[in-house]
């Protein structure tokens, strides 16, 4: 199994500054999503912004999330230093 989101922050790209609870950090890239269905209303800064961590994974205020293993996956990472 993957690592599991600690902590999540947005950035003001569509990127995401997530930390992990095997300590590492990574940027996620949110804009190849925005023009998919839901994920389109994330274009509104406001919602956009409204992201927390929820059980190892992310959610906008929404209701969207993404899957813990794609946040991990397809995050630019680095080791704990």
């Amino acid at each position: 199994m993957n690592p599991r989101v600690k902590e999540v922050s947005p950035n003001s790209d569509y990127t995401l500054s997530i930390i992990f609870d095997n300590g590492e950090e990574g940027i996620f890239d949110v804009s190849p999503y925005l023009d998919r269905g839901l994920f389109s209303q994330l274009k509104d800064l406001k919602m956009f912004n409204s992201v927390k961590p929820l059980l190892g994974s992310i959610q906008w205020g929404n209701g969207l999330d993404l899957c813990p293993d794609t946040l991990y996956l397809d995050s630019n990472r680095r080791l704990p230093t």
